[in-house]
């Protein structure tokens, strides 16, 4: 019943605000017209149709603010008046009120702002659809920025999520384009990264995360700053970090008169995406103008700074090994690899013939190799791979549904730092560095140190484990070859015990080495 209504009233948003006007003129049909006259009743929108699109989606709450956050990077996708208009959303959602949000902080912290900040600015300087920001100082001096979650978040989300879920099952029905595309589970993960914003001890767990990763200690060169968190000022609705200074990433002009290297900017960015996802495998997921700033103090000029931690991404080692060797093999326009990565991973039916899959994907990707990023759309890419993916009935994967949106978000910023960006070959070294490293020498000493702890316990007790092995009377049917085997090993056992040590001093050797260097 919830749904029902909430369905209702996003179709009432939808023709209060116009909106209709925006679907029905576009399609070049005469029924199109007739049917826009017919739900007009006469009237005619007087404010643009940018305005009152992100009205719009103010007025129906988060979710649809976060797509619009979405849709404004995308100037190449739609009209360049509808993005400004959309890019408002990123940082200029219309506050909650300062007393309420004083409220917030004092039934969260035990004190109202007055007592626990030596100054409090009680206007908000950044306004988002989660939650809103405020300045302050410490008693000891330090500069903070306090984020204040939105009260009743939790209920319009969940009224929102219950319309997805419900329109998703719709969509499995459909047929087996519906299933292949797994919207219930799609949903889901978006349901988990959503209620994982609503928890700001988690987002601070995510920022300090991720200042760990490009610290001092990384060797990363301190390309990306991270703010401290304050953790004795953070509650799962207060998030209270180090106040960052810096000029917002899509304000060209003033980057540029600060004497920031853009074409060196935009390169580092695609440089720290990478590295999180394929070295990390944890990757801010929110990468929209509003969330990330380049910093233009003299000791740290041209260097990013992140904000808002709320959705972050994950990969585990197989998909982070997937990725990488299908990007490389994209770079090196080795289309049979991908291929046989695509069905090796289970992600294609097993039937399907490779050379058929290799020549649908060449023809995706072939036109898009050494041309810029202003003559490249990934929007147009990858509405071509899924219409190939549909014909192959390659299943869509939802844990890897926000690695799909920062691409497109790093993209987008790409392509107004530095329109003759070109992405493949700043990517590709990184990633054939990557690979060495982790298929290489170098990566068999980090695995090799990263098990030395486990080793250690295990190697003296594998002649225990042994001799318990082949001692053992009672033995199930199954395994009496098995038996057979050890009992005819064990009266070779002096020269077994010999390869067991034998195997013993080079394990301890290399353990011993590999600390000792």
């Amino acid at each position: 019943m919830l749904s029902f209504l909430r369905f209702i009233r996003i179709v009432f948003v939808a023709w209060r605000y116009g909106l209709d006007e925006l679907v029905l003129s576009g399609l070049k049909h005469p029924m199109a017209a007739l049917l826009l006259r017919f739900v007009r009743f006469g009237r005619r929108p007087r404010a643009p149709r940018g305005v009152r699109l992100r009205r719009a989606l103010e007025s129906l709450g988060p979710i649809f603010v976060k797509f619009g956050q979405v849709l404004s990077t995308r100037r190449d996708l739609i009209p360049a008046d509808i993005a400004a208009e959309l890019a408002l959303l990123q940082d200029r959602v219309p506050p909650f009120p300062s007393k309420q949000a004083a409220e917030c902080i004092e039934t969260a912290l035990g004190a109202p702002p007055a007592t626990l900040f030596k100054h409090f600015e009680v206007d908000p300087v950044a306004s988002a659809s989660i939650a809103q920001v405020h300045f302050a100082v410490l008693h000891d001096g330090r500069e903070v920025a306090v984020k204040v979650l939105r009260p009743g978040m939790l209920s319009i989300i969940e009224k929102d999520m219950a319309l997805l879920r419900m329109l998703a099952g719709v969509i499995e029905r459909l047929g087996a384009d519906g299933r292949r595309l797994k919207p219930r589970e799609v949903v889901a993960e978006f349901d988990k990264y959503l209620h994982d914003e609503l928890d700001l001890v988690r987002e601070a767990s995510n920022c300090s995360q991720l200042r760990r990763n490009f610290g001092p200690e990384s060797n990363r060169g301190g390309v990306l700053i991270v703010p401290e968190v304050i953790w004795e000022f953070t509650t799962s609705t207060v998030f209270t970090m180090e106040r960052m200074y810096g000029i917002p990433v899509g304000q060209v002009d003033r980057m540029r008169a600060a004497g920031i290297d853009i074409p060196k900017l935009a390169r580092t960015g695609v440089e720290i995406f990478f590295t999180q996802v394929f070295s990390d495998g944890f990757f801010h997921a929110d990468m929209h103008p509003g969330n990330i700033y380049v910093s233009d103090r003299p000791q740290t000029l041209g260097h990013y700074i992140a904000l808002d931690f709320g959705i972050v991404g994950s990969l585990s080692e197989f998909d982070k090994n997937y990725l990488a060797q299908n990007f490389l093999a994209f770079f090196r326009r080795d289309y049979r690899r991908v291929a046989q990565l695509h069905i090796e991973s289970g992600w294609v039916p097993p039937e399907t013939r490779e050379e058929e899959l290799e020549g649908a994907v060449r023809a995706v990707c072939e036109p898009y190799f050494d041309r810029p990023l202003s003559e490249i759309s990934l929007g147009q890419v990858l509405l071509r791979l899924f219409q190939t993916s549909r014909r192959f009935n390659v299943e869509i994967q939802p844990q890897l549904v926000l690695l799909q949106k920062t691409l497109l978000n790093v993209e987008g910023l790409g392509r107004e730092l530095d329109p003759n960006l070109d992405l493949w070959k700043t990517a590709k070294p990184y990633l054939e560095r990557w690979m060495r490293e982790r298929m290489g020498l170098s990566g068999i000493r980090k695995q090799l140190e990263k098990e030395a702890a486990q080793w250690s316990q295990m190697l003296p007790a594998l002649p225990r484990l042994l001799h318990e092995q082949l001692s053992r009377p009672n033995v199930e049917p199954a395994v009496l070859v098995e038996l057979g085997r050890l009992r005819k090993a064990r009266e070779h056992g002096n020269r077994l015990l010999t390869a067991i040590a034998a195997v013993l001093a080079v394990g301890v050797a290399l353990v011993i080495w590999f600390h000792v260097r």
